[in-house]
């Protein structure tokens, strides 16, 4: 007698259910992971394609010449627009930097080639021209006689100014002869000066000159230009007046003026003053200069 042909186990149909189920999911996850990774290649591959066409769409050079007038609400929006906006602005700085020292360069050279003639030489150490010069003590000497002076204008000319270096006077490149100052170069100069006034009563003076001096008087000073014009030419002139109470033992008066004026070699400048009597010729307070600026 024969017996039937037993079935499969539970266990073992259990099993092969299983290993199924895994190859099922094994199966699964690869199409997965293929399919995105061919999605991600072709999103790279777009990206790529689209920046490559950010900059290419449109002539570039076209692009930074109307960078200033193609700015709009849209553009300023689009990423791609941005990015070549961008790039035009670091373009033209690096040409402009790039002009700019060429330009330069070109510049020097020039200058190096040019005729020593046809170039203003820069003014060295050396070169440079000033003097300052300050009173002179010694007030009696230091002015010229009124009447000496009947053809260099107004006033009485002080032609005794300290220029040895004491103190603070000083000679630069510049020359003085009798209280003027001889101007080496033709240019442009600064011209300054200031005469202190003072009035001091002494017992030993006259007392009709202290009468005199009392009175209301104009301080008038000037400053002169010698060229080769017979007379002197007035360049400034400043004036104040001042009357000293017959109760005051001093009185004390300044007048300071400065300004810019073309001279030409050899001509020669120079300082006069009115009510010679009373200026005081204190180093720190009268004092006559000038200096080239260009």
């Amino acid at each position: 007698m024969m017996l039937p042909a037993a079935g499969p186990s539970p266990a073992q149909t259990c099993a092969a259910v299983l290993v199924a189920a895994v190859l099922l999911q094994s199966v699964c996850v690869a199409v997965t992971f293929l399919y995105f990774t061919n999605e991600l290649k072709q999103l790279q591959d777009t990206y790529s394609k689209s920046n490559i066409a950010c900059l290419t769409g449109e002539e570039i050079g076209d692009f930074i010449q109307n960078l200033d007038l193609i700015e709009s609400e849209d553009r300023v929006a689009d990423p791609c627009w941005q990015v070549k906006w961008h790039l035009g602005k670091l373009i033209k700085k690096i040409m402009s930097r790039s002009y700019e020292e060429n330009i330069s360069a070109v510049n020097a050279e020039r200058t190096l080639t040019l005729p020593h003639t046809d170039r203003q030489q820069p003014l060295s150490p050396i070169n440079r021209i000033a003097a300052h010069l300050t009173g002179n003590s010694n007030r009696k000497s230091s002015l010229s006689p009124g009447n000496s002076l009947a053809r260099k204008g107004s006033g009485q000319k002080i032609s005794n100014w300290e220029s040895s270096r004491k103190g603070h006077s000083f000679l630069y490149n510049v020359e003085l002869r009798n209280g003027e100052l001889v101007i080496p170069q033709t240019g442009f100069y600064y011209i300054y000066s200031q005469i202190y006034f003072r009035f001091r009563e002494n017992e030993n003076e006259d007392s009709d000159f202290l009468a005199q001096i009392r009175n209301p008087k104009q301080l008038v000073q000037y400053v002169y230009k010698l060229t080769n014009y017979p007379e002197p030419i007035m360049l400034m002139k400043s004036a104040r007046t001042s009357c000293w109470s017959k109760k005051a033992e001093y009185g004390l008066y300044s007048i300071y003026q400065g300004g810019v004026f073309q001279l030409k070699k050899e001509d020669r400048i120079f300082v006069s003053v009115s009510n010679g009597d009373i200026v005081d010729m204190d180093k720190e307070a009268s004092f006559f200069g000038a200096f080239l600026i260009g």
